[in-house]
């Protein structure tokens, strides 16, 4: 089989905050991939970069007193030594704030321009008179013009499940300063990529696509492709759009050029040559591997700007699901959101690719890291059954037989069967089925644990050391051994290391599968996986909740932002008023969904008797859909605010509001009474 020469990269992490294990679960699987390659002989190159722009590093710096040049510097050095201290190996990290993404980016525009395909219009933003600058979505919060929730960001409100354009907002505030922002037009750039309606509707169905990926590009194709704004106004941390002062090229533009620049960087410090992967003609390959939140930027925008530019489209793009923790989503007060350092500091990487390993597919679906799981899949696969084999066979070799192996195996059919997969566990490698190549290599360790209980080596060692029995059967496990680990190799290299010295073989390849260690002069066995202590576990789940507390006391006791009070909160209210709400404990009645609705469910509630003993029942719209089933509600107790003014909502009348409390997502959580409370009763 001929070489193959094949360029990959991961998604560009944010240069404005650390890694965290959902960034660790795409470059592990990235990783793994890059280096199965290579054992494999193929030329694989893996280049990724800091994404270095926006208005959120421009302000990060802003406050941290710094410019953003130096903030993301100071990044990037947190990043990689991130990464490389969880053994991903990149040929190239670099940055979007570069010379050469610089170069390529406007080359693009250009080419994007000169074909017809940049459109100029105004367009009305809203604007923040304190800090000069024009508002993103995240940026305004206010009043939703539907059901007139408060506090609602700027595009949607989690209360009713209505979008909206942050013009519509009722009494907006920037979050930023404070300010009441002010509508004001401005200059707008925009791709025409509905003009790409049939190339895209080809390329996503050509089998470059999970089925799942393309299904939900089908249904943007169909009905949602629009126009891409690809420009934003200053002040603004970026690169100025060719011919344009004030403006800038928008954030998503030049990120995805950066893994171009990344690898232009690379060809300049080595005999890569660029256009020998990103032209059309040429035999290589390209590869991005994403996450399912970044899907439209790497399927539409990307192709379609690449092949207007007169660039070859990737490969593939492997898009993976979100990492959850303990079955709900990353958590900092939880201490889930957990930080590359803050599991470094407690825990081996290694532990973190095998158990990632043994649990990623090549589909979408999100990937649980269940604590406990984690920690026992550990100990009893590469500890329990890998490390084993070697740790039971090799002291008998070093003390009887000098560390040398037999000249011939008692079991070669244990051996041969061992060998036999090589191609199969590549290929579910290579397909990015990670956990169905686990289980197989761990049912093989298996066989050779059960091997070696059965011919119990330490009985015959306890009446003669030396037996050649003994030394076949040893060496039968220790080749064993040394086959698990080379196909182990791209998910453990470090571990894989440390057996190679114990081996005193060279460095493992995938072809040395085909052979076996005979004859040959082993080192001294040494501990190459200690397990996982559940003590450790638990210190890092707490030193990230510590993380968290210090975080939010320095926020509390930071300086407001300038507004009319010190609260923190847009409207202070009398302690009177507070007096006035009613809250009251209610049953659960009735639970259903809304049609039409992505957040709501319809609550009936039984508010207990009324003063002639007559049951009080109310109905109201909560927006807990993301983490309670209806039909499991039935029955419960909660708080409810009782004399709250009815609402008129697009979906009906609500009657009051059930207290919950949580981030969003999954993590909402009801307020549950006491238990012996009873409907009706009032909470003081």
């Amino acid at each position: 089989m001929s070489q193959r020469k094949i360029l990959v990269t991961s998604a560009l992490p944010y240069a404005n905050g650390g890694i965290h294990l959902g960034h660790l679960m795409e470059a592990i699987q990235t990783d793994i991939w890059v280096r199965l390659q290579n054992l494999r002989g193929n030329d694989c190159v893996y280049v990724c970069a800091d994404d270095a722009h926006g208005t959120a590093i421009m302000l990060s710096a802003e406050q941290q007193g710094i410019s953003p040049e130096q903030l993301i510097e100071n990044v990037s050095r947190e990043h990689q030594k991130d990464f490389a201290d969880f053994l991903i190996h990149f040929d190239n990290f670099h940055s979007t704030h570069s010379s050469e993404n610089k170069l390529l980016s406007e080359h693009i525009y250009n080419v994007l321009d000169k074909n017809g395909l940049i459109n100029r219009r105004n367009i009305t933003q809203l604007f923040d008179p304190e800090k000069k600058l024009f508002l993103a979505d995240r940026y305004i919060t206010g009043t939703c013009p539907k059901c007139k929730a408060e506090n609602q960001y700027g595009d949607n409100c989690e209360a009713c499940g209505s979008t909206y354009s942050p013009a519509e907002l009722i009494d907006p505030r920037s979050s930023i300063s404070g300010a009441t922002p002010i509508e004001k037009e401005s200059e707008h750039f925009f791709f025409a990529l509905p003009e790409f309606r049939d190339m895209l509707s080809d390329w996503t169905r050509s089998g470059t696509l999970q089925d799942a990926v393309a299904n939900k590009l089908r249904e943007w194709l169909d009905t949602q492709l629009q126009e891409w704004d690809i420009s934003r106004d200053a002040p603004y941390f970026g690169f100025e759009i060719p011919g344009a002062p004030g403006k800038y090229f928008y954030v998503w533009l030049d990120a995805p050029i950066g893994y171009m620049a990344s690898f232009q960087n690379l060809c300049d410090r080595s005999d890569y040559e660029f256009d020998d992967y990103w032209q059309n003609d040429r035999d290589t390959e390209l590869y991005h591997f994403i996450g399912k939140d970044i899907i439209n930027f790497h399927t539409l925008f990307w192709p379609a700007m690449l092949t207007s530019a007169g660039y070859r489209t990737p490969t593939a793009v492997h898009v993976h699901g979100f990492l959850t923790v303990d079955g709900t989503k990353m958590s900092k007060s939880r201490g889930t959101f957990i930080n590359a350092r803050t599991y470094l500091d407690h825990l081996n990487p290694e532990y973190l690719r095998y158990f990632l390993a043994a649990k990623l597919s090549n589909g979408i679906d999100d990937l649980d890291l269940n604590l406990e799981d984690f920690a026992q899949r550990v100990n009893s696969d590469l500890v329990g059954k890998v490390v084993n084999i070697a740790s039971r066979c090799a002291g008998f070799i070093g003390k009887g037989f000098d560390g040398y192996l037999a000249e011939q195996p008692d079991n070669p059919e244990l051996l041969a069967q061992i060998q036999s997969f090589k191609d199969e566990i590549g290929d579910l490698y290579e397909s990015r089925e990670y956990s169905k190549a686990i289980r197989l290599i761990m049912a093989l360790a298996d066989k050779a644990n059960q091997y070696i209980n059965d011919k119990e080596p330490w009985v015959i060692a306890k009446t003669d050391k030396q037996s050649p029995e003994l030394q076949a059967i040893c060496s039968s496990g220790i080749n064993a051994f040394r086959l698990l680990m080379c196909y182990l190799k791209p998910v453990l290299p470090a571990m894989t290391a440390s057996a190679e010295q114990f081996l005193a073989i060279e460095p493992l390849r995938w072809d040395d599968l085909d052979q076996l260690l005979v004859g040959h002069k082993i080192n001294k066995f040494k501990p190459l996986m200690t397990r996982v202590e559940a003590d450790k576990v638990q210190a890092m789940v707490d030193a990230t909740q510590k993380e968290f507390e210090e975080l939010a006391q320095t926020k509390a006791e930071s300086p407001a932002p300038a507004a009319e009070n010190t609260t923190g909160f847009e409207d202070e209210i009398e302690f009177d008023d507070f007096a006035k709400v009613d809250l009251r404990i209610a049953e659960i009645i009735s639970a259903e969904h809304v049609e039409g609705a992505d957040k709501l469910l319809k609550l009936v509630l039984n508010l207990g008797p009324d003063k002639l003993g007559q049951e009080i029942s109310r109905t109201v719209f909560s927006g807990i859909k993301s983490a309670y089933e209806p039909e499991k509600m039935l029955g419960m107790l909660t708080v409810v605010v009782a004399n709250l003014k009815p609402r008129k909502m697009k979906f009906g009348l609500s009657e009051g509001m059930i207290l919950a409390a949580g981030p969003g997502g999954k993590e909402i959580w009801l307020l549950e009474p006491h238990t012996g409370a009873q409907p009706g009763m009032r909470i003081t």
